[in-house]
């Protein structure tokens, strides 16, 4: 089973350009070229660690497989390759 630590994960979201927003949840949602997308994700504030199942939602909601997902927040996937794949499958 794959875990990430979830105060890990998203500070590497942040470093791929996304921006947090903290309510009871900690959203992040993906701005590009200083502009609001509609990609976004969060983390409840309770969650010390993301469990397989969380890692694989949080995918979906970014638009990526969950393999990439956790190449996008270990950070071999940079922000660029990111919104490469992004915009190679019409979601940017």
């Amino acid at each position: 089973m794959t875990t990430r630590k979830s105060d890990k994960a998203g500070s590497n979201l942040c470093k791929k350009g996304f921006r947090s927003n903290e309510t009871h949840h900690k959203y992040y949602v993906l701005y590009v070229e200083g502009k609001k997308t509609p990609i976004q994700t969060y983390i409840n504030q309770g969650n010390r660690e993301l469990d397989d199942y969380l890692l694989g939602e949080m995918a979906k909601q970014v638009r990526l497989g969950k393999k990439q997902f956790l190449c996008l927040i270990d950070c071999p996937m940079s922000r660029d390759e990111y919104l490469d794949t992004l915009r190679s499958n019409d979601h940017l």
